[in-house]
């Protein structure tokens, strides 16, 4: 008794049809999987992991970086402007090393400008104390690179004499990854300049 042939058409489209069938699921499968992955790095960007006492993972909120914008920007400003200008013979070079950590070239150039102009050497020479009483900064958030303006009160101590300066600084600030602990706000100063030092009287 002869086997029957099946109609080759017949087994081609039986074939078109499992190849078809395959093809759809993986791309399924695909666009599946990486929609999970998608809302999964959203969930783990906008939560932090604890595990409690009984061993449960607990999901805390974090909150909206955009929030603490203006205050990690005024603190990263304070903070290099109390490192870059509140000095003395005994602590300069560990202060202007942390405040380069909290700029780019612009910093740094002004730093190399002032050791040229022989201010630190000075700071040795007569054992000045510089000393910040105040920092204040005006602040554009809306888009980055976004700009600030600080006004910096300081104080210089000659021994029996003390002069008191106020300095307008300008520049821009950028994110850039958080490096603990020399750069805990994730911000850069750039365009940093220098604008006008003018002595003032304190009644």
């Amino acid at each position: 008794m002869k086997t029957p042939y099946k109609n080759i058409y017949n087994v081609l489209k039986l074939n078109r049809f499992i190849v078809l069938v395959t093809v759809i699921g993986a791309v399924l499968t695909g666009m599946t999987s990486v929609f999970m992955v998608v809302k999964l790095h959203k969930e783990l960007v906008n939560n932090a992991f604890v595990v409690n006492t009984e061993g449960s993972v607990i999901p805390l909120k974090l909150v909206n970086q955009q929030e603490n914008l203006e205050v990690e920007a005024m603190a990263h400003l304070e903070l290099f402007h109390t490192y870059f200008y509140d000095i003395d013979a005994s602590n300069y070079e560990k202060n202007l090393e942390k405040s380069l950590w909290l700029g780019n070239s612009s910093v740094d150039a002004l730093y190399r400008q002032k050791k040229a102009d022989g201010v630190y050497n000075r700071l040795l020479q007569y054992s000045l104390v510089q000393k910040v009483l105040s920092v204040e900064s005006k602040l554009k958030l809306q888009t980055e690179p976004y700009t600030f303006e600080t006004l910096t009160v300081f104080e210089v101590n000659r021994g029996t004499i003390t002069d008191t300066y106020e300095l307008v600084t300008t520049g821009n600030l950028i994110h850039v990854d958080r490096n603990f602990p020399k750069n805990t706000h994730g911000l850069l100063i750039t365009n940093f300049f220098e604008n006008s030092l003018r002595k003032i009287e304190i009644p």
